[in-house]
This record gives C-alpha cells, sequence and structure tokens, in this order.
C-alpha cells in the first residue's frame, strides 16, 4: 500500500498527537499532503494552484463586502449585498473548497477530477453574482436561474461528497465527512428558501416571516455552522498541536446526530411557522453544539499551539456561536416568529461577524500557510505575515462584535461595526500580498512565458468581481430624499401642494395607492413602524435611506404629472407585496375632500359577487346555538390570533380573531354563572389585545389592560344578569380591533327559559376590506363606508348554506349587533314573531294579541325573537336596513315537512 501523508494507507492512526495520521504529518506540523499514489501535478504546485485561486475568489468577496459595508449610506440595498457578498461569496467559496479538501483526507480517498472541481467552484460564484444582481435590479427571472444554478453546483458538490466514501479507505475520523453532507443538503435548502423569498413566492407577511426564519436559520446554522463544527474536531487539535481525545469519533457522531438533527426540526417547523416545534430543534443544536464545546475545552492543553492567532480565534468564534443559538433560542421561546424576527437581526453582527468572519480568519490563518507554502521555513514565514499584530485584530474585532450587539445608542454600534471591518480589512491587507507571491511561485509558466492552464477559474473570479463592482456603481447615485427631477406640466392641479403621510409595515406600504389630481405637487411624509428596516423609492424620482423603526422622512417628487410606482428596495420586500400606486386622476372634483394621508374611502361592494359560489372546501360557521352547559363554574381559554378566512364568495381577507374565528367562540351560561377566561396574546405582529365582557360588573383597570404577544390574563366574572352581550377586544383603538373581527357573543338564559325546536346565534356586524389596519382601512371605518354587511362574519353565507327548520317547529334567533358602527333591524320574510326579548326583558310573549315584525339594535345590544313556521318554503332574513341587506347581510331559512 502506498503512504498518506507519512503513514502507511489505511491505517487511519490518529491516537497520536494531532496531524499524525488522517489529516497532517509530523505532530503539529500541519501538514496536509495528498496520497502520493496520484500524478505529481496533483502532488505538490498542483493541490496548492487550486488553493491559491481559489482563495482568491474568497479575497475577492470578502473586499467586495467590505466596500458594500462603506456604501450602506448611499446604497439601501448595500446591507444587503454586504452580507449575501460574505456568506454566499466568500464563506461559500472557502466551505467548498476546504470540505473536498478534507473529505479526500479524512477518507483516504481519490482526489476528484480537477476540470469538476473547478467546474462547480466556478457554476456556485457565477450563480452567486447571479443572485445578487437579480434581487437588486429586481428582476425575477435572473435571480430564479441564478437559485437553480446554485442549486445544481450544491447537488454536484454532495454527490462528489457521496461518491467518495464508496471505496475509500476511511480514516478514524470519517465521520466528519458526514457534517458537510448534511451542511450542503441545507445550502440546497437554504437557496430554495431565499430564492422564494427574493421572487415574491413567500407569499403573506405571516409566511414570509416563517420563511425567511427558515432560511437565516439553515444558511448560517446548516451550511455554515455543521462544516465548522465538524471540522473542529480535526483542525482543534492540530492547531493546539495536542493529541485528539479517545471520545472524539463518538462525540463527533453525537453532535451530528443532535445539531443536524435539530436544524432539520427547526427549519421545518420556522417555514410551517410552529414556533414551539422551531424552539425544540434549536435546542437539541444547542446541546450538540455545547458539546463539542466541552469536547474541545478538554482538549487544551497548557503547552504553547502551533499558532496561537488561530487557536484564539478559533475558540472565540465558537463561545460567539454558543451565545447567538442560546439568545436565539431564548427569543424565540419568548415571542411569536414576527416578533422574534427583531432578535434574530440583533443577533446577525454575532453570528455574521463574532462566529462566521472570526472562524474564516482564524482558519485561513493556520491553513494558507499550510496549503501554500513550499517548506518548514516558508511555512514559518507566511504565518508569521499573517498574524502580524493578530491580538490587536482579536480585541477589536469581538470589542465590535460586542458594541453591534448589546441593546446602546447607535453610535456605540456603529463604532463596533467600524472597528470590526477594520479588523477584517487588516486580515485581507495581509493575506494579498501572501496570495500573489504564491501564485506567481505556484502559477504554471510563470516566469517562462506559458500561459496559465486554468483560465477557468481566474475568470470566474475577475467576472464575478467586475459584475458586482457594475452593480454598486450603477446603483449609487441618485437621490437620497431631496426633490425629484418631474416634469411640472400644468394640469388640473397645478399650483396645488399635498402631502400624504405614508407607513411602512408589516411587509406594506400604507396606503397601496393615491390618487392626486394632474400637475399636484406631492410630498410624502414616510415612517417606519416596522421593527424591520424599510425605505422608499419612487419611480424615476427619489428615495429615502433605510429608516429604522419610528424614523420620519419626507420625499418631495414635486409636479406629478403620470402615474408612478413606489416600493421598497430591500431584497424580496417588492415581490412580497410592498409597493404603492400614485395614480394620477382626470376629474379633479374627486381630489379636493381628501386629508393628508388617505386616500377618499371608496366601498368596495358593488366588486364583491355576492351570488358567485364560495371555493371549494369552504364551510360555514354553524349558526346552531348549543344550550347552557352543566355546572355553574365554566373555564374558558381564548387565543388573539391572526387569520386569513374567506369572508364573501371568492374573497379571502386577514382578521384579529379570538380563537381564529370572527366573531370568536359563544358563552353560554345561566345567572350566577362564573366564567374564568384566560386570554393568550398569540398575536405575531407584535400588537397588543385585551379583551372586554359586557356580561360582567367589575373595574375594568387590571381584567381588561392590554397584554403584549406571549402574555396571558386572567378575566374573572359573575353574570348577575341575564342577555344576550357582546364582548370584544378592549385595546386602543377599538374601532380597528372590533372592524378586524375582535368580537363575540356572551348568551345569559333568562330564568324559566323554556326549551325550543331551533335556536340559532346571529351576530350582525360590518365588513371591511384591506390591509387591517391600513390608512385606506381605518378611512372607511371613520367614514362608515363597510364593503359589506355580515351575519355572523361571512357576508351571504347563509344564503348559500340555509339554516334548516320543520314545518310547525319553533325556532329561536339570538341576535347581537357587534357594530362597530350599525346596528340591525332583524326581520324574517313570511313571519311574524310572536316573542321579542331584548336588552334582558320581554316586550313580547306569546298568547299576547300583538305580534312584531322587527328586532331592533343599536350597536352592542342583543336579544332574541321566536316565531313558527306554517308550511315548507324559503323565508329569508335580513337586516332591514336595505343598504345592508343588499350588502351581504341577507340569509335564508329552509322549512321542509
Amino acid at each position: 500500500m502506498t503512504s498518506i501523508a507519512g503513514k502507511p494507507a489505511g491505517t487511519g492512526d490518529t491516537s497520536g498527537r494531532a496531524g499524525s495520521g488522517d489529516v497532517s504529518g509530523p505532530a503539529g506540523t500541519g501538514d496536509v499532503r495528498p496520497p502520493a499514489r496520484y500524478p505529481n501535478r496533483f502532488r505538490a504546485s498542483g493541490v496548492k494552484a487550486r488553493h491559491l485561486r481559489a482563495h482568491v475568489l474568497v479575497v475577492a468577496w470578502l473586499g467586495l463586502a467590505l466596500a458594500a459595508v462603506a456604501a450602506q449610506g448611499a446604497l439601501p440595498v448595500a446591507r444587503w449585498l454586504a452580507v449575501h457578498m460574505f456568506l454566499l461569496g466568500a464563506v461559500t467559496t472557502a466551505i467548498l473548497i476546504w470540505s473536498e479538501h478534507f473529505a479526500v483526507a479524512l477518507l483516504h480517498a481519490r482526489i476528484p477530477d480537477e476540470r469538476r472541481s473547478t467546474a462547480r467552484l466556478a457554476t456556485a460564484n457565477l450563480a452567486v453574482a447571479g443572485l445578487l444582481i437579480g434581487v437588486w435590479t429586481a428582476r425575477p427571472e435572473l435571480t430564479a436561474v441564478s437559485a437553480v444554478l446554485l442549486v445544481a453546483a450544491a447537488t454536484a458538490h454532495l454527490v462528489m461528497l457521496v461518491r467518495l466514501g464508496r471505496g475509500a479507505l476511511g480514516g478514524r475520523l470519517k465521520p466528519v465527512v458526514s457534517y458537510y453532507r448534511a451542511a450542503t443538503a441545507a445550502l440546497i435548502a437554504g437557496a430554495v428558501l431565499g430564492a422564494l423569498l427574493a421572487t415574491g413566492g413567500a407569499g403573506g407577511p405571516d409566511r414570509y416571516a416563517g420563511l425567511r426564519m427558515a432560511h437565516i436559520h439553515v444558511t448560517l446554522l446548516g451550511w455554515i455552522g455543521l462544516p465548522v463544527l465538524g471540522t473542529l474536531f480535526m483542525l482543534w487539535p492540530t492547531v493546539l498541536g495536542v493529541r485528539m481525545k479517545d471520545r472524539t469519533v463518538e462525540v463527533s457522531r453525537t453532535v451530528l446526530w443532535l445539531a443536524g438533527g435539530g436544524l432539520l426540526v427547526a427549519g421545518a417547523a420556522l417555514a410551517l411557522g410552529w414556533r414551539w416545534a422551531a424552539v425544540a430543534g434549536l435546542a437539541l443544536y444547542a446541546g450538540g453544539a455545547a458539546l463539542a464545546v466541552h469536547l474541545f475545552v478538554r482538549t487544551v492543553r497548557g503547552n504553547r499551539p502551533v499558532s496561537a492567532a488561530a487557536a484564539w480565534m478559533l475558540a472565540t468564534a465558537t463561545c460567539w456561536l454558543l451565545i447567538a443559538v442560546a439568545a436565539d433560542l431564548a427569543w424565540l421561546a419568548a415571542r411569536p416568529l414576527a416578533a422574534a424576527q427583531t432578535g434574530v437581526d440583533a443577533l446577525l453582527p454575532v453570528l455574521l461577524i463574532g462566529f462566521v468572519a472570526q472562524i474564516l480568519i482564524g482558519a485561513l490563518t493556520y491553513l494558507l500557510p499550510v496549503v501554500l507554502s513550499s517548506g518548514p521555513k516558508d511555512r514559518a514565514a507566511v504565518r508569521g505575515v499573517l498574524e502580524r499584530g493578530w491580538l490587536t485584530r482579536l480585541v477589536a474585532l469581538n470589542t465590535g462584535v460586542a458594541l453591534a450587539a448589546l441593546p446602546l445608542p447607535d453610535p456605540a454600534a456603529a463604532t463596533g461595526m467600524l472597528l470590526a471591518a477594520l479588523a477584517a480589512a487588516t486580515f485581507l491587507a495581509l493575506a494579498v500580498p501572501v496570495l500573489v507571491r504564491s501564485g506567481r511561485r505556484l502559477t504554471p509558466g510563470a516566469g517562462t512565458g506559458t500561459p496559465s492552464r486554468h483560465p477557468v477559474l481566474w475568470g470566474t473570479a475577475a467576472g464575478a468581481v467586475l459584475t458586482v463592482l457594475a452593480v454598486l456603481v450603477a446603483n449609487s447615485g441618485g437621490g437620497v430624499g431631496g426633490r425629484a427631477s418631474v416634469a411640472g406640466a400644468p394640469g388640473a392641479g397645478a399650483g396645488t401642494t399635498r402631502t400624504v403621510a405614508v407607513t411602512l409595515a408589516d411587509m406594506r406600504i400604507r396606503p397601496a395607492r393615491i390618487e392626486v389630481a394632474a400637475g399636484t405637487a406631492l410630498r410624502l411624509k414616510i415612517t417606519n413602524t416596522d421593527a424591520q428596516r424599510h425605505d422608499l423609492k419612487v419611480e424615476d424620482g427619489p428615495a429615502t435611506p433605510l429608516l429604522a423603526q419610528g424614523t420620519t422622512r419626507v420625499l418631495d417628487l414635486g409636479p406629478v404629472t403620470g402615474n408612478r410606482e413606489a416600493w421598497c428596495t430591500l431584497p424580496g420586500h417588492r415581490a412580497a407585496g410592498m409597493t404603492m400606486d400614485i395614480v394620477v386622476k382626470d376629474d379633479t372634483a374627486t381630489g379636493g375632500g381628501e386629508h393628508a394621508g388617505h386616500t377618499s374611502a371608496t366601498t368596495d361592494a358593488a366588486a364583491l359577487d355576492l351570488a358567485a359560489d364560495f371555493t371549494p372546501g369552504w364551510q360555514a360557521r354553524d349558526a346552531a346555538l348549543a344550550p347552557a352547559p352543566g355546572g355553574t363554574m365554566h373555564k374558558v381559554e381564548l387565543r388573539a390570533v391572526r387569520k386569513t378566512v374567506e369572508v364573501a364568495p371568492g374573497v379571502r381577507q386577514q382578521m384579529w380573531t379570538f380563537g381564529g374565528t370572527a366573531p370568536g367562540p359563544t358563552l353560554r351560561g345561566k345567572v350566577g354563572d362564573v366564567f374564568e377566561v384566560t386570554l393568550v396574546n398569540d398575536d405575531d405582529e407584535s400588537m397588543g389585545h385585551g379583551i372586554d365582557f359586557h356580561a360582567g360588573s367589575l373595574a375594568p383597570d387590571r381584567p381588561m389592560r392590554t397584554i403584549q404577544p406571549g402574555e396571558r390574563l386572567l378575566y374573572r366574572f359573575r353574570a348577575e344578569r341575564a342577555g344576550a352581550w357582546l364582548y370584544h377586544c378592549s385595546t386602543a383603538p377599538m374601532l380597528q380591533h372590533l372592524g378586524n373581527g375582535m368580537y363575540g357573543a356572551v348568551v345569559i338564559d333568562p330564568p324559566g327559559l323554556e326549551k325550543i325546536d331551533r335556536e340559532y346565534l346571529l351576530v350582525s356586524s360590518e365588513l371591511y376590506l384591506g390591509t387591517p389596519g391600513s390608512a385606506a382601512q381605518v378611512t372607511k371605518m371613520r367614514q362608515n363606508t363597510p364593503d359589506a354587511w355580515v351575519f355572523n362574519g361571512i357576508a351571504n353565507q347563509y344564503a348559500h348554506r340555509p339554516l334548516k327548520v320543520r314545518t310547525g317547529e319553533r325556532a329561536r334567533f339570538w341576535v347581537v349587533a357587534a357594530g362597530p358602527a350599525d346596528g340591525i333591524a332583524f326581520h324574517v320574510v313570511g313571519t311574524v314573531f310572536d316573542t321579542v326579548y331584548k336588552e334582558g326583558a320581554h316586550l313580547l310573549k306569546p298568547g299576547a294579541p300583538g305580534g312584531a315584525q322587527v328586532l331592533d339594535l343599536a350597536p352592542a345590544q342583543g336579544g332574541f325573537v321566536e316565531t313558527t313556521f306554517p308550511e315548507a318554503g324559503h323565508y329569508a332574513f335580513v337586516d332591514h336596513d336595505m343598504r345592508h341587506a343588499d350588502a351581504g347581510a341577507h340569509g335564508m331559512v329552509e322549512v321542509s315537512d
């Protein structure tokens, strides 16, 4: 058998000092050599030249990332570019080359074909450049094609890693290669998730939050975290120059099952919006990482490490990983997904700089001298260059991370980022001369006039750098704020100025549409109320910088003479729906009475086809009212959640609900019964909620207080009086909370209430279409111009699914008017009510000579009516305000023999 790194092939001897078997040569030297049985072009200069070319790419991407960081003030998307240049460009390139290199050494496998390796790396880097350009220029087709290329390159890399293990001799640490395979699978998943986010395939704000969280975790903890943990089992003892612990292999397998399995659970759960399953998965990942760190700590000895700089950087980076995962776990456990994004965003400096950048710098500090030097003296010289000032750089980088991550004023965070950037830039300044010197020595034909035989990778490096620089240069101009250059042609609105308040939040721009008369000088007062940063760019006009939460900027568009679009430029936000239309109207009369910040309130009721069919699988709300349950104590849990439901035929709307339905669950009992209601705020948009039960009598200070997401509140009241009562959200502005579905009914039976054949409960309310809380929707609420009037939350549902009664049966209809603005005149066509009970008193009882035709209720009032249907047929019930009946407050009682 031939030898591998100075050992007989297949011995896999790693029982001595690190480096004596699978990966390196003599103890502590870290001489990573290829097997002797392969051609000479792979053995020395060939392998080293490949590493050199790959690390030129790494350094190029790092330089571009630093340039993008410096451009953040002038280029809104620069922060996103910096992150993805660093992760997808520099780190991905490094992982691709080193995972292949280590897999060959650890498995004692044949070196893969050089041309295929170069093609994989070139494809990956071209895909990254395409993704950056496609996202920034809002070209979803380019983004999608580039994502497919990246997935293809990653899949090819995964296939190569699997094939390496077939027939290979295998060494003691061959389980580490499984980390690289799992990580590559994570890269594929992360690329798919990223493409969905960037091209608008993530859907609405709720789904977007979960997919974004999944993308971040799968990429950072999977594609980067897993190979780092795996490699450290081998690299950490090698850097220290000590023996590996006997339990290293066993621990490495356990850590992979914990971290890999936990990440799989967490990623899937985040994508599906299952927060507690994600917490469980992250806990498993944290446990695996902690187990690995425990082994690394036990490996430390008192002797001097081979590279003190690399050892300290690797150790500090791993500590930051543990801190970030623990903080992430705590944040996610305490808040809904959308709110937890804020915590993850705050942890990004820790993960990107403290963990990823530092682990990359530390690993390259040790590995570049190993693979690029020609002997021990040269290795020591290269290492001396790369370690210059390492302690100062270490302190500066980690101080910067702490300042950026802690909740300190903005100047401290900016100072922290500057310190970290300077530390990284210093390493680049040291690494570039090393790469240049090695390139001159290792490039085939150097000094002979013979051209290099490896133009593909060099061309890829130049292409990636030039294309990304072109994007930065082409998009770095343009105004930030200031006045737009728009022709001020005279028009109906010439000479008038209008200021509109614009809000950025929940992946939406509100209002979504602004109508102005031609020639009107338009000013936009833009405020970001979201935890995420956003900006606003006007087509052919000015743009704001990135706005933090609570920040306001004014854009002056000048006279507007044509339709324009505005959008958030952050990658994926425009595709996810953060757009606004500015529309020029021909009729100036329609623009006179508008308030700043709102378009005219118009109803979409005419656009609703109430006679159309509901979507397949739709179910009407069961209006049947169950009898009061036994016992005198009723314990109920109500969860405040957002739910998208079909509110009219073919029309879906996000509603704010108690328990996922609007109206919420019905409570029923008898006089003297006690209700213990636990309110749980599961709202995923950082919105507070409370509750008010009209059936109870108690001081509102504490039981009706607003609670924040993740909090619980116990509301206890005794039902002292009979009636049909309203309950609703008690948080201001109550108009919006009621108007978006946060209401329900409590029925307390009057003493002696007779049993009856049929009992139904109908809660009347108004329906306001549009984004909940948006300026356009709120304007409709304030002007009392709803899109529809409904029974039990859905327009015309009982016209499509009639209530059932038999001839001769007596039916009781409980009615509660939820409003928030309109009452109801409840009428059943073809019948006369012989019983009327309103607001705690009988107005009419059976046997009286008179009858009633309508139960009239003001907002928040309730009662019931009774009647008997004499013959089979279809009896319409309506709100006898015919505007309401024609716009959805309409149903049918189907009477059969």
